[in-house]
């Protein structure tokens, strides 16, 4: 399964790649420190769409609710208003006049209980979806984006399933009224039982312009044990219904089920799900968990940390050491000195799922949330490392499909992709890197980890399938071991047996002769990727 998952990233995409969905948490204004992010803090040139989360349901009026005012409304249209976070928000459309701005109702603190009661009464439907028109229009966003967690569960009915198809068809016959129509998506499960009770696809599709499919939150401190918050496709060790727990499940079933690839966007999460061990020795995936990991100083929440609050507890905290399991693309962490477990995302995971969707033919990738990446940033010299990682994936046209491996040249260096088809690929000296062939241009690509090029599949594999005997391997033995990455602005460093990204500042290139940063003019660049 995981061969077919890096078989993906290089399958034709079929559909136009487009659509970068931002989540903006409008709570984090709240947060202490570096952790509180407002509506400025956001850049309006990174996302195509930004959703600011979340309105709710009143279950006396059935209208749509402000459930923050004195940060979200003005003191002229509310006594309780103070920041005007909803028109500084739509109001990002002044500088950049591309950008799509969405009012999200629901989400988990909602619940579900009262969206049922709302969905079953058709005058109570007519009620919110009017009063969402209004609140809508008079702040000035493009569209709603409906979060129902989840229709059928946590208090709901089996009845939900259907009524919920009944409310977005009459929410989109009142959108279609306007010029141009207002936009309507909605923010769906990745999990098969609620997927199987709460959604009549089909049926959603017809009404949605956009379906996030949240692709995260398979596993968390509601088990005993640890696993990924986000797996990419499936652990081994995974049995029964665990199997569905990962995004290529959850996409390939969604598709199954009647899903349009072209609306279907996959979200990656920009945090991670974190445990306390209980004991430090057993420190693996299924490893004996039975409470949360300890809050950051941002988010505050037991069991979850931001990916600003990941970066700086591994900067700070030289206990922790960082894991690729061969049998996951993505990484995860555990530190001595308070048995904390996480798995989290990190750039190359984000890449790879970004490449995953874009070469899917999905029509993008949404993220939650904005606000919990690197922004200031205090880790890189990037702001925003987690969404630009993303975009750097889909800015790549799609690849066509596995062209025969060239190897007839200086495997170290960029090839001539003048007079090769799209797709083509090159070995590279070390046996975790391939080039491909893009708009006529050589792409230095990395395989995710426990992979290895392997040229008679054009295709990353397992490592103990490749024959290495023509390529170098990358040996983390001791610390301070160096190694180039495939963009020349970075660098691995070996540390804790582990290679590690760093990027250099201030707009400088690796410079692998002398160990350093350098500048541009002294590096040559045909060996890696040219930000």
């Amino acid at each position: 399964m995981r061969l077919l998952v890096l078989l993906a990233l290089f399958a034709v995409g079929v559909q136009p790649f487009e659509n970068v969905i931002c989540y903006f948490g409008s709570w984090s204004v709240w947060r202490p420190g570096d952790g509180k992010f407002d509506v400025e803090d956001i850049d309006p040139f990174l996302c195509t769409h930004v959703i600011f989360g979340f309105a709710g349901l009143s279950n006396h009026t059935w209208e749509i609710e402000v459930l923050d005012p004195w940060n979200e409304l003005c003191p002229d249209e509310s006594e309780g208003g103070n920041n005007c976070a909803y028109n500084r928000f739509t109001d990002l459309k002044k500088i950049n006049p591309n950008l799509k701005t969405i009012l999200a109702v629901g989400g988990w603190n909602e619940g579900s209980e009262d969206y049922s009661n709302m969905v079953m009464d058709p005058e109570k439907r007519k009620t919110f979806i009017e009063s969402s028109v209004e609140l809508v229009r008079r702040h000035n966003f493009d569209g709603l984006d409906v979060d129902w967690e989840y229709p059928a569960a946590r208090g709901g009915v089996p009845e939900d399933k259907e009524n919920f198809v009944i409310l977005l068809k009459e929410f989109r016959a009142r959108f279609d009224t306007f010029s141009p129509p207002l936009l309507l998506s909605g923010a769906l499960s990745p999990g098969k039982p609620t997927i199987d009770d709460g959604y009549d696809v089909p049926g959603i599709s017809e009404y949605l312009d956009m379906v996030h499919v949240m692709g995260y939150d398979y596993h968390g401190t509601w088990e005993n044990f640890t696993h990924h918050n986000a797996p990419m496709c499936g652990h081994h060790l995974d049995e029964g219904y665990l199997q569905d727990f990962n995004v290529e499940f959850t996409v390939e079933y969604y598709l199954s089920l009647g899903l349009p690839k072209e609306k279907m966007v996959l979200g990656i999460p920009l945090y991670g799900r974190c445990f306390t061990l209980d004991d430090i020795e057993e420190n693996g995936f299924y490893a004996p968990a039975h409470k949360p990991g300890p809050a950051g100083p941002y988010i505050r929440i037991p069991g979850t940390l931001g990916a600003n609050e990941i970066c700086e507890r591994l900067r700070d905290d030289k206990t922790c050491k960082i894991v690729h399991d061969p049998s996951m693309n993505e990484p995860y962490f555990y530190c001595s000195s308070d048995k904390i477990w996480c798995g989290f995302d990190d750039q190359d995971s984000v890449y790879l799922k970004a490449r995953y969707a874009k070469n899917m033919g999905l029509a993008g990738v949404m993220a939650w949330t904005i606000d919990t990446d690197d922004f200031r940033p205090n880790c890189y010299h990037e702001k925003f490392h987690l969404l630009n990682s993303i975009k750097r994936a889909f800015a790549l046209a799609p690849v066509s499909t596995l062209p025969p491996v060239s190897t007839t040249r200086n495997p170290a260096l960029r090839p001539d992709c003048t007079n090769h088809v799209d797709g083509t690929t090159f070995v590279h000296e070390d046996c975790n890197k391939f080039w491909v062939c893009i708009n006529g241009y050589g792409v230095l690509e990395m395989c995710a980890p426990g992979t290895l090029f392997d040229p008679s599949l054009s295709a990353c594999n397992w490592e103990e399938a490749v024959d290495t005997s023509s390529c170098s391997l990358w040996v983390c033995e001791v610390d301070n071991v160096y190694y180039p990455h495939e963009d020349c602005d970075k660098y691995y460093r070996c540390y804790n047996g582990e290679p590690h990204v760093e990027v250099c500042p201030n707009n400088l290139f690796w410079n692998q002769f002398i160990l350093q940063c350098d500048k541009p003019v002294n590096v040559d660049t045909s060996g890696c990727n040219i930000p």
